[in-house]
């Protein structure tokens, strides 16, 4: 995912601007400032996460500017940090991204909103369908909020890039299809497979390192 500058019409860069900032507003309000500050655990932990997306988010492909696809990595962090947390980690991750040149600064907000905040609010709705419908449970954890709500989560981010370059007439729906959600699936499964292990892992060795996993309610009270 990515689009350059010079693909879109400024009304969608100035709407993204905008929505990213009214975005911001109560996500900055409900993170947990006092222990943030307080852990240093949690701070190593989340720009280590941050760098890991920016090295992630470099390996990418695709064939037409803008109708590029690669990793995201956001349905792990949001389990593991929440939704909150999750969206400021993917931003100083694309933050980083933007130094180094592989983005636009101009075009951050948009891709902000289709690769960070729009994954993570995918992620953590998958989370809350599935723990107001269903028993608390490692492997519907596992499966159903890491593996399904990661491959809907860069569903929703490519799909919602496919729309803008359609909507501003940069190209042809047809052209998108052909070049783009036609291959959405099959980057789906290993987008799966990797936040799937990922959190697999993390809820073997380091439970108290994801915060919307309880190990008493999934595996304790079993």
């Amino acid at each position: 995912m990515g689009i350059t500058t010079a693909l879109l019409s400024p009304v969608w860069i100035w709407s993204a601007h905008l929505l990213l900032v009214l975005l911001l507003i109560p996500t900055l309000l409900h993170l947990p400032w006092s222990v943030l500050l307080r852990e240093r655990g949690i701070q190593h932990l989340l720009f280590g996460s941050a760098m890991i997306l920016v090295l992630m988010w470099s390996f990418r492909a695709g064939i037409s500017p803008g109708l590029s696809i690669h990793f995201l990595g956001m349905t792990a962090l949001t389990l593991m940090f929440g939704w909150d947390l999750a969206i400021v980690a993917g931003l100083l991750a694309l933050a980083g991204l933007t130094l180094t040149g592989r983005e636009s600064w101009e075009l951050f907000s948009l891709n902000g909103l289709c690769m960070v905040v729009l994954p993570a609010l995918i992620s953590y709705g998958v989370l809350r369908l599935v723990e107001r419908r269903l028993p608390k449970n490692f492997f519907i954890y596992m499966f159903l909020c890491a593996f399904l709500g990661a491959g809907v989560a860069i569903a929703g981010s490519g799909l919602s890039y496919a729309l803008i370059l359609w909507l501003d007439d940069v190209y042809p729906w047809s052209r998108i299809y052909q070049e783009y959600i036609i291959l959405l699936p099959l980057i789906m499964l290993p987008e799966g497979l990797l936040n799937g292990i990922i959190m697999t892992g993390m809820m073997v060795f380091h439970p108290d390192w994801i915060r919307t996993f309880d190990a008493r309610a999934y595996i304790d009270d079993q």
